[in-house]
């Protein structure tokens, strides 16, 4: 049995400060900034340490103290039902600039979603767009 991912491209993570945790990952790290949205009563920042995935997604309203691994599948609907069989629990279905999403607990608590990229160059919308 293997697994159905394609590539891990974002830490999803929780932030209480997300403009300093963003200065943080940039000036300590030396990461690159890509964006900084402030939106819809969140903010949410992406920094990029590496040329490739994973990226930081620093966000305030991520609820619990572990991030989220997201990562992309081929196929959604044939990766749900692939882990279906083998027993997962899905914990919300929803949408991500790129496409759909559905995240899932692994019983330690560890915090999981896949998508599929149905918009890719999406994110090149968001990049350079800086509101705090």
């Amino acid at each position: 049995m293997s697994p159905p991912f394609e590539q891990l491209d974002f830490l999803y993570t929780p932030s209480g400060d997300v403009a300093a945790d963003a200065r943080w990952f940039t000036e300590v790290l030396g990461g690159r900034l890509v964006f900084a949205i402030e939106a819809m009563g969140a903010r949410v920042a992406m920094v990029e340490l590496t040329d490739g995935p994973p990226h930081f997604l620093l966000t305030d309203h991520l609820e619990g103290d572990l991030p989220v691994f997201v990562y992309r599948v081929a196929s959604i609907e044939a990766t749900l039902a692939g882990l279906e069989e083998r027993g997962w629990e899905r914990v919300a279905s929803f949408e991500i600039p790129q496409g759909p999403c559905c995240s899932f607990r692994g019983p330690g608590g560890h915090r999981i979603a896949v998508y599929e990229e149905v918009r890719p160059g999406v994110a090149d919308h968001f990049a350079g767009r800086f509101d705090f």
